[in-house]
């Protein structure tokens, strides 16, 4: 059974930094895609950052520059370091995981077919 863990949210305040982790287990092989989506109350779930299995990465427009994706295979852990923290990235982050891979684009949270419960990032002005 698949599972996916995060960790490492928090409260911080307007430019620091934070970096969640993802542990995942029960794979039969490696993911094809792996990625972070976020969510506040009332709106739709966003995707953040995705990582291909073969490496390729994407980012939403708003935290490329500030965000970095990515993932220890030995480790079967997914990261996703941020920095220059703004209010705006208050939200939910949940780790995503499919088997299809995402070289292109970061797919819709309806294409993702295993997902974590979420850890909470709170930034304050």
């Amino acid at each position: 059974q698949v599972q996916l863990v995060e960790s490492g949210g928090g409260s911080v305040q307007s430019g620091g930094s934070l970096r969640l982790s993802c542990a995942a287990s029960g794979f039969a092989r490696v993911s094809g895609c792996m990625a972070w989506f976020r969510q506040v109350p009332g709106m739709a779930r966003e995707g953040v950052a995705s990582i291909d299995s073969a490496g390729p990465t994407n980012y939403k427009d708003s935290v490329k520059g500030r965000f970095t994706i990515s993932q220890d295979n030995a480790k079967n852990t997914l990261y996703l370091q941020m920095i220059s923290l703004k209010p705006d990235d208050t939200a939910m982050y949940y780790c995503a995981a499919r088997s299809l891979g995402c070289r292109y684009f970061i797919p819709e949270a309806r294409n993702l077919e295993h997902w974590g419960q979420g850890t909470q990032v709170t930034v304050s002005s």
